[in-house]
């Protein structure tokens, strides 16, 4: 069983050696003491999101601080390909299921996409608490899996500025109910070196991708894809197709 995670700050995670003593402090700290009941005696380790990860034994807890004795650091490095998550903005929670799915899943990043059929809005002030709630978002669902990296949340785009990222991706991916040819087909198929580059999958919102937006995709060198015959939710598709790809990339 693997061990409750937490995060720290970065540098003093890093700064930490195995035999010397951690301080967990802050809202971390209350979680472990009062929300997980950590008892003096049990192991957990401490994250920094940046792929460093040190295992500890709690010695005392409280509801500030937890002090632990590390018995071992390390780093994790990053898979060789990255997978990011381009989820269209859809109404609801339903665009933070898909990305908490998504991390649990080991998604490398997640772009908020406002595409032409989102009932959902981010204008003016929305946008930075909506990228804020979709941080939070994904570092909840890091701790939960036990990821020592947390995934990256993108600058939010609309269509037209997302057809200038896609083009810098080396394989791009629409998820569409209309495509000729499914996921697996379209990865296997691609260059060689797009399997180690950045793999963007694309998903529109419950109103789906319109005609034009698909057009423009596919001029921005985009392939379209389907998962199967049945058509699945705007919450649902991009977690599917992350666990497909998680098999084909060799990572589970």
């Amino acid at each position: 069983m693997t061990n409750q995670s937490f995060l720290a700050d970065p540098a003093e995670v890093q700064a930490a050696q195995v035999g010397s003593s951690f301080l967990l402090t802050g809202p971390e700290a209350r979680h472990a003491g009062t929300v997980k009941r950590m008892a003096p005696g049990e192991l957990m380790d401490v994250v920094d999101g940046l792929g460093h990860r040190l295992t500890g034994r709690v010695e005392t807890t409280g509801s500030s601080a937890v002090s632990l004795t590390v018995l071992s650091v390390g780093f994790e490095p990053r898979h060789s390909g990255r997978l990011v998550l381009v989820q269209g903005l859809a109404k609801g929670d339903r665009s933070e299921l898909a990305i908490e799915a998504a991390t649990e899943l080991g998604v490398d990043g997640v772009l908020p996409w406002q595409a032409d059929r989102s009932i959902a809005r981010w204008r003016h002030d929305k946008t930075v608490k909506g990228r804020q709630k979709w941080e939070a978002t994904v570092r909840g669902a890091a701790k939960q899996s036990r990821r020592a990296w947390i995934p990256d949340v993108l600058e939010p785009r609309n269509s037209k500025e997302l057809v200038g990222w896609l083009e810098a991706a080396d394989l791009a991916v629409v998820l569409h109910e209309e495509a000729q040819w499914p996921l697996s087909r379209c990865f296997t198929e691609a260059p060689a070196a797009a399997h180690s580059g950045v793999i963007a999958v694309v998903v529109g919102p419950e109103g789906g991708i319109s005609p034009q937006e698909i057009a423009a995709f596919e001029s921005a060198g985009a392939v379209t894809a389907t998962l199967g015959a049945n058509v699945l939710r705007a919450s649902t598709a991009g977690p599917a197709a992350l666990a497909l790809l998680n098999h084909l990339l060799g990572r589970w």
